[in-house]
């Protein structure tokens, strides 16, 4: 064969030139400045479950970026590492002082991105063909997501008109339903009388319109038909391109008398059209540990006359069965004779026993069918040609709970998801004691000392108080296989969750910088960790051997064991629940940041949902503040802006881009208003000013609170006037006689700015920096440049835990015996890092170990008490409180990310 010399020559030439080019260009991208350069504009994505979903209905995450690095007209795509990258639906969330994109919130369809290495990307393209279509009109807003379309209407108690697929109508008629009763129980002096309600729409608005995540927000409270108006709802329905789920997030506001209106059921119901023969309409229930409960409402086994293989195989599977001319003789002709069973519901009292019955129909007797521990909470009903599967979050977790299933042997199946079951006992909302004889602040405050109950009359009222539900909507074709209900309800219970790389998250340097991805490079480091391992496990298995559960319970902690009893104090007055006391949400979020665990996440998800709703009066005359420690979670006479501070649920909102969150930051803007008429030292002996516009703040929890909810507005919305009046404020502080040490002062309301002090006492709390101080002022401190603000600052965290006489030496005077001191190590720390100072850094490590590494890194013995010493066995380490475990934890991811360089040179045995 002759060889072409000419042609090799000519193709070396060209390989030699496309080289060439590449190369240039190589050289082009590296030689931008680093804010272009292409790649530090992406970001890999995460499944927190580290695996891919089985099943996936979309998600919807916050990604940081670093100062300087993207603009606010950045668009993005998503790259999966097989196929082409596509276009995915973005908005800013936060922004840096620069007006660069702090935050980035991004919208994944569903159907993408379920395998491969996932990498959000800055990109030119156009947004797909495929997207959801929204239209609105005077009486509905229609979405059609490509998959499904939903009418939702605008007024009245009907709220999902209709959802459709493929042509067919799959459910109709959504709306919210409740019960009420004038009394808890029936006794010889009270009828039981249940009133019914539905919710009616007051408001309704297309929140976000798409392309790929469309959020329906629609607002109301709930009438009967006397007229009667109670339960002011927001609900909100999301819907993702080419999806076919509907998520929806419920929220309910109480505001009825306590002692009057008893809810004895919450749900949201909707109608399925049911076609076809009884024995080819399936219903599903989906208990635990991947059992599922399937049955037709006409049922063809266990009969004296057998169909046949085929039939029964196509009955148990869900298919349709061979047409009824293909069906045996003998069961043909006595198939009217089988019972068809149209109503089944599935009930779960308590955390740890559901049942699932069934009966014929109104009217007749119900058979027990089945009994577990723990169910999903998701059902199915329908047939071959098509039906709605559904699911409620969370389901054991906030009993009681229920799914009803009705009329399935009619033309038209009835479904209600109970958030609150109404064969369980009605809501009972009053309060445990009738106050015993506490009428003044003197007996108050000796009932505070006994029992740490802060009680006063008409403060422990639930008027105001929240509590939001999540469940989801699956509209299927044809009757979903036992595997794929199995796929759906573990969507349900724990959806799936994508997250930015946590490397990413920390370099972007948000959240005060204050935490540092899960380091073991050296002996100690590795002690730490294991520590903090060892305390959030701790907590998940006291939160299911004592039943922290329920519809108002789940999410949050209790806050004091009682060794004697060997339970937490939940009848003891302020050491029962904690409703955040010394930062437990903080806590949970800064480990989650540190060590990427998907269960801490799903903890301070409920966490934040609860402290966020439950424990804060969105209502009323205490709104919008929270209630400290209490055997109720609103009972205590202390409403403070240290429960309901926006601290708390800014991790939340900036890592899912959650609309109700987003609600409850904006919630706080104002709550130092607030203050005036509910004066925290009211009992103390402290007076308000008769203007207005003045308040006393402390310069600890009560300002602090409100810089969180401050700064997170300037951060959403670039609002200049706000920066200006968070410096002001900053600045105020600083130009107090002491200082942080003045401890607080009087404040206009309208500027923010505190009037000078004429008093020059040191006054000092071990409260003020542990409820979001030290984490919001490290975040501050970047943001606006205040050199004044920052000295006080820093001189109150290297004074705080310093020697009497270096106190005495600045202030004049010493601050005596301090409480919290290992908790205030990472102020130590942070003043540490800000001077370089390895004095400072090795005072901070023997604040943290409290002089004896061996014994602060210890691990506590886990002590089994079994009946007849308990009612049921458990384990304890009596020394664990949740004040110590939330203001260890948060001192050690500080610590190790403040002075890791100094850490890092320790012996295990270090002991100065």
């Amino acid at each position: 064969m002759a060889i072409n010399i000419k042609y090799i020559h000519a193709t070396v030439k060209h390989f030699f030139l496309i080289l060439f080019f590449l190369v240039s260009i190589n050289n082009q991208i590296n030689s931008k400045a680093p804010n272009q350069n292409y790649l530090e504009k992406s970001v890999t994505l995460n499944w927190i479950d580290n695996k891919p979903p089985g099943r996936f209905a979309g998600n919807t995450l916050g990604v940081p970026w670093p100062k300087g690095l993207i603009s606010k007209d950045e668009k993005f795509a998503i790259d999966d590492g097989f196929s082409e990258q596509f276009m995915t639906q973005t908005w800013p969330l936060a922004y840096w002082p620069d007006g660069s994109v702090k935050w980035t919130a991004v919208a994944v369809s569903p159907n993408k991105c379920i395998k491969g290495n996932l990498r959000l990307v800055v990109s030119k393209g156009t947004m797909p063909a495929e997207k959801i279509k929204s239209i609105e009109t005077d009486d509905n807003i229609i979405i059609n997501t490509g998959v499904i379309n939903t009418v939702i209407n605008k007024k009245g108690d009907v709220i999902i008109a209709s959802i459709t697929r493929g042509g067919s109508e799959i459910a109709n008629n959504g709306k919210l339903v409740m019960t009420m009763q004038k009394c808890s129980e029936v006794s010889n002096s009270h009828f039981l009388v249940k009133e019914k309600f539905t919710g009616n729409i007051n408001r309704i608005s297309l929140e976000q319109p798409g392309p790929v995540r469309t959020v329906v927000k629609i607002e109301g409270t709930h009438i009967s038909e006397p007229g009667n108006s109670l339960i002011p709802f927001i609900i909100r329905l999301y819907f993702y391109a080419n999806g076919e789920n509907i998520r929806v997030i419920h929220t309910i506001i109480y505001n009825g008398d306590e002692n009057l209106d008893f809810i004895s059921g919450l749900g949201f119901t909707f109608n399925v059209p049911m076609k076809g023969e009884f024995h080819n309409r399936h219903v599903r229930f989906v208990g635990e540990n991947n059992g599922v409960f399937g049955e037709s409402v006409r049922g063809l086994t266990g009969l004296r006359r057998n169909p046949g293989d085929d039939i029964i195989s196509a009955q148990i599977e869900g298919r349709e069965t061979p047409a009824l001319d293909k069906f045996p003789e003998p069961i043909l002709k006595g198939i009217n004779y089988i019972p068809a069973f149209g109503d089944y519901k599935l009930t779960q009292i308590a955390s740890n026993s559901f049942s699932i019955s069934k009966r014929t129909t109104e009217g007749f007797s119900w058979l027990t069918s089945a009994v577990g521990h723990r169910a999903s909470g998701v059902g199915y009903i329908g047939g071959p040609s098509g039906g709605m599967a559904f699911g409620i979050r969370n389901f054991w977790q906030s009993y009681p709970s229920q799914i009803d299933i009705r009329d399935a042997a009619g033309s038209s199946a009835v479904v209600t998801l109970w958030f609150w079951a109404p064969d369980a006992h009605p809501m009972d909302m009053r309060f445990y004691h009738d106050g015993m004889g506490q009428d003044t602040y003197e007996k108050q405050w000796e009932g505070l000392e006994i029992t740490y109950e802060d009680y006063e009359q008409g403060y422990e009222k639930p008027y105001g108080v929240a509590r939001t539900s999540e469940f989801d909507l699956w509209v299927v074709e044809a009757t979903p296989t036992r595997n794929e209900l199995i796929e759906y309800a573990g969507m349900v219970t724990q959806p799936p969750t994508l997250m930015a790389d946590l490397n990413h998250i920390q370099n972007a340097k948000v959240f005060g910088n204050l935490w540092s991805v899960r380091n073991e490079s050296s002996p100690i480091m590795i002690r730490i960790n294991k520590k903090l391992d060892w305390l959030f496990d701790y907590y998940k298995l006291q939160q299911d051997q004592h039943n922290w559960y329920g519809f108002w319970n789940f999410g949050d902690f209790m806050h004091t064991y009682d060794t004697h009893r060997h339970v937490w104090r939940y009848d003891v007055g302020g050491y029962a629940w904690d409703n955040s006391e010394l930062s437990t949400d903080l806590w949970l979020w800064y480990y989650f940041l540190h060590s990427g665990r998907s269960d801490v996440f799903r903890m301070a998800e409920a966490m934040t949902r609860h402290t966020g709703e439950v424990d804060v009066h969105h209502l009323g005359r205490f709104a919008p503040l929270g209630s400290r420690h209490n055997v109720l979670h609103w009972g205590c006479s202390a409403k403070q802006m240290r429960i309901s501070t926006a601290i708390n649920r800014r991790f939340y909102y900036y890592l899912t881009a959650d609309e109700r969150t987003g609600e409850l930051l904006n919630e706080q803007l104002h709550a130092h208003r607030s203050l005036y008429n509910i004066r925290p030292l009211r009992k103390r002996g402290v007076t308000q000013s008769p203007n207005p516009d003045k308040a006393w703040l402390s310069f600890g929890t009560d300002w602090g609170s409100m810089l969180g909810a401050w700064l997170t507005h300037w951060e959403r919305t670039g609002c200049d006037s706000m920066r200006v009046k968070i410096k002001q404020s900053m600045e105020s502080i600083a130009a107090q006689p002491r200082g942080f040490f003045t401890g607080g002062g009087l404040m206009d309301l309208n500027t923010g700015v505190f009037y000078k002090s004429d008093n020059d006492n040191v006054t000092v709390s071990h409260l003020s920096a542990v409820f979001g101080l030290v984490e919001i002022c490290a975040e501050i401190v970047d943001l606006i440049e205040s050199p004044l603000f920052e000295k006080a600052w820093l001189q109150y965290c290297e004074l705080y835990n310093a020697s009497p006489k270096e106190q005495r030496a600045v202030l004049g005077t010493d601050l005596g015996k301090m409480g919290l001191r290992q908790g205030h190590s990472r102020l130590t720390a942070f003043v540490a890092k800000k001077k370089q100072s390895e004095k400072l850094a090795k005072r901070s490590w023997n604040e943290f170990v409290n002089n004896n590494a061996q014994n602060s890194l210890s691990i506590p013995s886990i002590q089994n008490v079994i009946p007849p010493n308990v009612l049921n066995p458990v384990g304890e380490a009596p020394e664990i409180s949740t004040n110590y475990a939330a203001q260890w934890g948060l001192a050690a991811i500080q610590c190790m990310s403040l002075i890791n360089e100094y850490i890092v040179k320790l012996k295990l045995d270090e002991k100065k």
